[in-house]
Order: structure tokens, then C-alpha cells, then sequence
């Protein structure tokens, strides 16, 4: 299985597949794959899967068991996510309304119907998980659309990171048994980061996507100058759904507030 898949500085219009559950990287258990339309084009599939639809920019009009909504989003920095989640039973059409747009796909077995629900920017507020600690070196924006708290009928973990520029996020390292996915847009796009998969440490750039492998750690890093966007996409497990990571525990004291920052005494002469 491969661990990165490298981007094309854009991806093509029409659909890429990144991930098959039943095919290439088929360790992730999930289909992936990126979604570019050209204005009036509009595409439609009705395979029979659980299936997530995430608007990554552009202005699209979604359509799905006799409704629609039309939702513009500029960027997928400054404007918290829409996105459209349905069962195996659900066709869903999604036409662009703008110069072009980019949907992020999921899609993973599930035998269990449900109605199918979309989520608004107002429905997912930006969360600023490492506020607080370590000179805020950790503090990102968190965005989960959908997990096992608000869809336990789901197989499948939908959300957000934005990292701040100079700063780390997905940390303290921390691992799980379920598959997941990071797909990674930087700001501005000419960008970098680095992404750890336990020992290992490979570079990512616009549009780059990582396979984090079960078991794996994976922080984030973030140079200065550059934002980091990455969707992340996980797995339930058979009777293992995903919850709260397993996090290394020599490394779970940095999250205290008060904990000793090396160079705030040097801080404090140069003030």
C-alpha cells in the first residue's frame, strides 16, 4: 500500500480516484478520491455505499432524495465546511454552479440505511483544540463534520484540520486501529508540511495525499509563511468504531497548561 500519493499541482475535471476499498490502497477500506466539475456540469452516482460528499471550494447545488441546497464556499480555509452524507440507498447529483468547484469524495461499505444529512458551516464551529499550552506551538482549528457521537449508524469519520503557519496540529503523537486519511491543501498553495507516520517523515504539498496506516502516529508539522488544510478520513472498525485516539504517553505532558517551556527565560530577557 502505498503511504503518499502525490498530487498534480490541479487535479483533472471529472473524477480521480485516489483509494479503492476493493483496489489500490485497499488498506484504507474506503474509496477516495477528488471530484472537479466545470460550471453547468453536473455528475450524479447512486452506487450502493455509504458515501460522504465534501464541498472543498466553489459553488454547487447538491441534490438528493427529492431535495437540494445550494451552498457556496469560497475556500476551505476561512469558511467551515459543507458537506452530504447518505446511505447505500441514496442517489445524490451535485452540479456547479461556479467557474469550477472541487468535492472530496468518501464512500465504504454499509448495509445500514439512514436519511441522508447535510452539514452546514453552522453546523460544524471552528474548534481551537492546543489553546492554552506550549506557547499555543500546537494550536489548530478542528472541524468534525461527522462521527461516531452524532452518526452511530456510520462507517465512515469526516472532519477538518486548518495548522497554523510555524505551528504543529494532530499532536500529541496519537494512533488508532482505524484506517485514515489525510488529502492536503496549503495557503498559499505553493506550499509545504511534514507528516510523521511513526519513524517515518515525508514531505507534503498541494493537493498530496497520505495513508496512515492503523497503529501509525501522525502529526502535523507546519513550516512559517504557510496554512495547512487537510480533510481527514477514517474507518470504523467491525465492533471497533473510532473514538478517542490512544496518544504516546511520554509525551501527553505537554498538554498541561502550566507545563516547563524551554526558553522562557530567554523570551523574557528579550522583552
Amino acid at each position: 500500500m502505498d503511504s503518499i500519493i502525490r498530487g498534480p499541482k490541479e487535479h483533472p475535471f471529472g473524477y480521480t480516484a485516489l483509494t479503492e476499498q476493493h483496489g489500490r490502497n485497499g488498506g484504507m477500506l474506503m474509496d477516495f478520491g477528488v471530484l472537479r466539475l466545470r460550471k453547468g456540469e453536473a455528475w450524479t452516482e447512486e452506487q450502493p455505499l455509504e458515501k460522504a460528499y465534501l464541498l472543498v471550494y466553489g459553488e454547487v447545488t447538491f441534490a438528493w432524495d427529492g431535495q437540494t441546497h445550494t451552498e457556496l464556499r469560497p475556500n476551505c480555509f476561512d469558511v467551515p465546511p459543507t458537506a452530504l452524507h447518505a446511505s447505500r440507498r441514496t442517489a445524490v447529483t451535485i452540479t456547479c454552479l461556479s467557474e469550477d468547484c472541487e468535492i472530496n469524495i468518501l464512500r465504504t461499505d454499509n448495509e445500514t440505511e439512514f436519511d441522508a444529512k447535510l452539514y452546514l458551516p453552522s453546523d460544524t464551529p471552528d474548534e481551537f483544540r492546543g489553546a492554552g499550552t506550549m506557547h499555543e506551538t500546537s494550536t489548530r482549528i478542528v472541524r468534525t463534520i461527522f462521527d461516531h457521537s452524532n452518526a452511530p449508524y456510520a462507517n465512515l469519520v469526516l472532519g477538518e484540520v486548518i495548522g497554523f503557519p510555524g505551528k504543529w496540529s494532530s499532536y500529541p503523537p496519537h494512533h488508532h486501529p482505524q484506517p485514515e486519511i489525510y488529502y492536503y491543501k496549503t495557503n498559499p498553495a505553493g506550499g509545504f508540511a511534514y507528516a510523521e507516520l511513526g519513524e517515518d517523515v515525508v514531505k507534503v504539498h498541494n493537493n498530496d495525499t497520505v495513508l496512515i496506516a492503523p497503529g501509525l502516529t501522525h502529526p502535523q508539522c507546519t513550516p512559517p509563511g504557510y496554512a495547512l488544510w487537510y480533510l481527514w478520513g477514517i474507518r470504523h472498525l467491525p465492533g471497533n468504531p473510532y473514538g478517542t485516539p490512544t496518544f504516546v504517553p511520554e509525551h501527553l505532558w505537554v498538554q498541561e497548561k502550566d507545563a516547563p517551556y524551554w526558553g522562557d527565560d530567554y523570551q523574557t530577557k528579550a522583552r
